[in-house]
């Protein structure tokens, strides 16, 4: 199963992406405490607008008028999942598209239990490594804590049947990444192997995810094409001149902000 046109797909991409420059969504961001800094940077790279609002007082309230919301359990507590839960909810009902990263979700009873109610609130895409979503749909996970110890290719047929029981668009990263929704599916290559050598690379893709739904919110699988497409050609600059991890870290974002639309077709990483 993959896409049937490529380069249509590489054009809708490009167009996404000149749309979230032109309207700069607003992304509401309850993530964790580790990348809450990078992923309002990467938002605000992509050309979005970041909004790091948790608070249970405040961020169902948000929810209503954002563009997207992207919800990550990394730094997971019971205040956390209280607001989690009610921001999620409060986006349905207002038709706000968002996003779910399960962090390590199959570490803890804990993280299970909440995963399983964030999914009962119908997430328009989930971002997830392999290990994560293999262990989503069911199966026996090689993963460790957040790390993925899975290659993307064993979790594509995991990602299709989430994404067909649960009617929502499955993301899957790594070396290769996998994008479906149960019908349509593509793989995105480039990057750099340095990427998950930087704390919350993977948070911050999962927030600019949102910001290209917000502006995509009747096709959120081109919106999961699009911002890894992105990630996948800025991850390929940033490491030509990177040292290693730190100088990747900056230069990842200076390449973010560099792309232009146009190369999302001229240097289409969709296989």
């Amino acid at each position: 199963m993959t896409h049937p046109d490529l380069h249509s797909l590489a054009q809708q991409s490009q167009d996404l992406l000149a749309a979230v420059r032109r309207d700069a969504p607003l992304v509401q961001c309850l993530t964790n405490f580790v990348s809450m800094n990078y992923a309002a940077n990467a938002v605000l790279a992509i050309g979005a607008s970041p909004a790091m609002v948790h608070a249970e007082e405040e961020a169902p309230e948000f929810a209503r008028f954002a563009g997207a919301v992207a919800i990550n359990i990394g730094t997971l507590s019971s205040p956390w999942l209280r607001s989690m839960l009610l921001t999620a909810q409060s986006a349905a009902e207002a038709g706000t598209p968002w996003v779910l990263d399960p962090v390590a979700h199959h570490a803890t009873a804990f993280r299970r239990d909440a995963i399983q109610r964030l999914l009962d609130l119908n997430p328009a895409i989930i971002r997830g490594n392999a290990s994560e979503i293999i262990a989503l749909a069911g199966g026996h996970s090689a993963g460790k804590g957040v790390d993925a110890r899975d290659a993307v290719a064993q979790a594509e047929q995991s990602a299709h049947d989430i994404a067909a029981r649960r009617q929502t668009v499955v993301a899957v990263t790594g070396e290769v990444d996998y994008v479906t929704d149960g019908t349509r599916a593509v793989r995105i290559a480039g990057g750099s192997p340095l990427m998950p050598r930087v704390t919350a690379t993977g948070c911050a893709l999962s927030a600019v995810v949102g910001a290209f739904v917000a502006v995509s919110k009747d096709d959120p699988y081109v919106a999961a094409v699009a911002a890894l497409s992105c990630f996948g050609i800025a991850g390929e600059r940033a490491a030509i001149h990177a040292d290693g991890p730190g100088s990747f870290a900056w230069r990842f974002l200076d390449a973010l902000a560099a792309l232009d639309a146009h190369c999302l077709v001229r240097e289409s990483p969709l296989r």
